[in-house]
């Protein structure tokens, strides 16, 4: 006999609801309450010359982990200290100076109260995270701040849902303001994460990216059209750039032009790289950002942008290709 609970799809959907429901209530209840307390939170760490130590049991450690990388990410020095092995060993990873933020809903997890005494004569400064004032946890602390909630959204009450939620939310809240503070820009953000798509673009410039030297179609005004067309060719850029004696940018031919040269029915075989190249063509500088070679390429529909230098000698071209390889865009 199959005793399994048929599955009521419409319950389902009402209990996430509920769930998220609570969830953001506490929340809400929660933003009011940040005050003084918080504010003491932010100058402490602002005020630390050594690392922010954010320490949980069970599912607030979880949270403390995910605390201490945004701390991290985000111009706080930080890690996560498990309470458990920091009686064994790992407190030395705390050192006077630092900030510990200890986290509990109950503010009663032996664990972490059975190191409040020793981080106490360390000389660090506790900044607890709990839902008791009156916990021993929050009496050991010298800032408290409270994550209280009415209610968690586990329907038994138990879970800890919402509590993990407020903490969560509390140590993003906490971040935020210590990046505003310090005046952490994207570049500093970008810095800590060099892998990603925002490092990317931020910290890559058009130099890491550029053709130089000898990959270069670079040609003399004078050159006939068909020599011209044998370095085009050979460089494989869709284009020639025609330079002077001192590699000043005089003007490019392109792939788009020859075909707009063909379509009139000219007759090609005597002209001179001067004669069929544009002048001004698109350029940028070696320092320049890679995502600002492509917003210029974007907005001319281009596909490659030379790169000069302040006298406009030819240092290097960028192509659309080169950006799509390095992930910029």
């Amino acid at each position: 006999m199959n005793n399994a609970p048929t599955f009521d799809a419409a319950r389902a959907i009402r209990m996430g609801q509920e769930a998220l429901h609570i969830e953001a209530a506490a929340l809400t209840a929660m933003a009011p309450r940040l005050g003084d307390a918080f504010a003491a939170a932010v100058q402490a760490v602002l005020n630390c010359k050594g690392r922010v130590a954010v320490m949980g049991m069970g599912k607030s450690g979880h949270v403390g982990r995910k605390i201490a990388a945004t701390l991290a990410s985000t111009g706080t020095p930080a890690l996560f200290v498990h309470p458990a092995e920091a009686s064994h060993g790992d407190l030395g990873m705390v050192t006077p100076g630092d900030v510990v933020v200890a986290l509990s809903n109950s503010g009663e997890s032996d664990e972490l109260n059975a190191i409040l005494p020793v981080l106490k004569r360390l000389g660090v400064t506790i900044l607890a995270m709990t839902g008791r004032a009156e916990s021993s946890l929050a009496r050991h602390a010298h800032i408290v701040l409270d994550s209280a909630v009415a209610e968690e959204a586990c329907p038994l009450n138990l879970a800890p849902t919402a509590s993990t939620t407020a903490q969560m939310a509390l140590g993003d809240a906490l971040a935020v303001a210590l990046l505003d503070a310090r005046g952490f820009r994207p570049e500093d953000f970008a810095r800590s994460h060099p892998g990603g798509a925002l490092g990317r673009k931020l910290l890559t410039h058009v130099r890491d990216l550029m053709r130089s030297g000898v990959d270069l179609p670079r040609v003399l005004p004078e050159l006939p059209f068909t020599e011209m067309m044998r370095e085009m060719s050979a460089k494989a850029l869709g284009v020639a750039i025609v330079v002077d004696a001192q590699d000043q940018v005089l003007g490019i031919f392109t792939d788009g032009d020859l075909r707009r040269l063909v379509e009139k029915g000219q007759d090609l075989r005597e002209l001179t790289a001067a004669q069929v190249a544009h002048k001004n063509p698109r350029s940028i500088g070696a320092d320049a950002l890679a995502v600002d070679a492509a917003v210029l390429m974007e907005s001319a529909r281009i596909t490659l942008v030379l790169v000069v230098d302040e006298q406009q000698r030819l240092q290097g071209a960028i192509t659309i290709n080169d950006l799509m390889r390095a992930k910029v865009i």
